[in-house]
């Protein structure tokens, strides 16, 4: 018949868009809501024996539920052992992982040129009598400060660097030696790269960013195969109460159904920019892991299926870097990134990461390429003067 599919389409499943649009929603049920709406609930009926998926609002929430199988289906498709969590922030999840996988006396290794809250988990993680290693993401460098750890903690693509590692090397390595890994695959999204299907133990990730993509939600997922460490993470999440309201989950699941139409016109549109940057000569230190000659182009393109919407460089001064964004008229001076809107920031100047004063983070958004395009190269020769 036109218009239906054949059976080779059928067997190779559905694609990426397809996926996104109809991740997590429930059997339909005549007259009702294709997606429904957010339940806000503390409690439920629960006559009797305490069976059931529902009981009490901070351990579990049907709104989470479908949201939580959405971010699964994009994460790992079509693997029916592998379980996702919904936190309240990006932040919640990482510590979910950390705190429930580590005790006094245990070593683990995180990224030195990773987010800026980790040098604050470390800390805190050493008041508790756990050995942390630093090593740098690019040149696989956690390699040389594994032996002993008990769990790895990758950040590929990171940021504000934008280095990558060879994961599955990385995991090949950590799983000889004992130790668990996961991956902040936060800048890569389940549409960039899949951490679990390199090997990884948990893909854990910042919703607030691209996943959602409109700057509207605070949001965290954990992503790993069920089992005993899942079970660990979800004990932590039961005990610290880190959950996700009702109206932020159901926003959330409501924005992934654009992921791919805002990944590809992101992703597009950020090559575009970073090629029109190269030209530049008062550009230095351009990273965007889709450029050819960037240095981690090469792993990124084994592992990684997109390269991100976010683009760093660095203009000669705080000054200079501070005259562009001011002039920019279409990209926001703002933190954060992923968003629809496109957005930058000096870096330096949170105090948290080792970059230049003139270091700038541009997240690129799904404006038409060619005005953004025109409004950063606009203000380029506005702050040269």
């Amino acid at each position: 018949m036109s218009g239906s599919a054949t059976d080779g389409e059928l067997s190779r499943g559905p694609g990426e868009g397809t996926r996104a649009v109809r991740a997590g929603l429930p059997e339909p049920v005549k007259y009702e809501p294709t997606l429904p709406g957010p339940v806000f609930a503390a409690h439920f009926h629960l006559p009797g024996e305490p069976t059931g998926p529902y009981t009490y609002g901070r351990d579990e929430n049907p709104t989470w539920t479908h949201l939580e199988h959405a971010i699964g289906e994009l994460e790992a498709p079509g693997q029916d052992d592998v379980e996702t969590l919904a936190f309240a922030s990006g932040m919640a999840a990482i510590s979910s992982v950390l705190f429930s996988q580590l005790k006094a006396g245990d070593t683990v290794v995180l990224p030195d040129d990773g987010y800026q809250v980790l040098p604050l988990v470390r800390a805190q993680l050493e008041t508790y009598g756990i050995e942390v290693r630093t090593a740098p993401t690019g040149d696989d460098a956690q390699l040389n400060v594994l032996d002993g750890a008990k769990l790895l903690w990758i950040e590929s693509p990171s940021n504000p660097g934008l280095d990558v590692c060879d994961i599955r090397r990385l995991v090949k390595a950590a799983h000889a030696r004992g130790a668990l890994v996961a991956v902040d695959n936060t800048l890569g999204t389940p549409l960039g790269q899949r951490p679990l299907e390199l090997g990884a133990d948990f893909s854990v990730a910042s919703g607030t960013k691209q996943l959602t993509g409109h700057g509207d939600v605070l949001l965290g997922y954990v992503t790993g195969r069920a089992g005993t460490p899942m079970a660990a993470v979800r004990r932590w999440r039961k005990i610290v109460g880190a959950i996700p309201g009702p109206m932020e989950a159901w926003l959330a699941h409501r924005s992934i159904a654009t992921l791919q139409l805002r990944v590809e016109r992101q992703n597009t549109t950020a090559m575009a920019v970073a090629e029109a940057l190269r030209g530049r000569p008062e550009v230095s230190g351009l990273r965007y892991p889709g450029l050819p000659d960037d240095p981690s182009h090469k792993v990124a393109s084994q592992q990684m299926r997109r390269y991100g919407c976010v683009i760093s460089f660095t203009l000669s001064t705080r000054a200079h870097a501070e005259r562009f964004l001011e002039a920019l008229r279409l990209v926001d001076d703002a933190t954060s990134f992923g968003g629809v809107r496109s957005t930058a920031e000096r870096r330096g100047r949170w105090g948290g990461d080792a970059v230049p004063e003139g270091f700038i983070r541009l997240s690129v958004g799904a404006e038409d390429p060619e005005d953004l395009m025109a409004d950063v190269l606009r203000a380029l020769d506005e702050s040269a003067r």
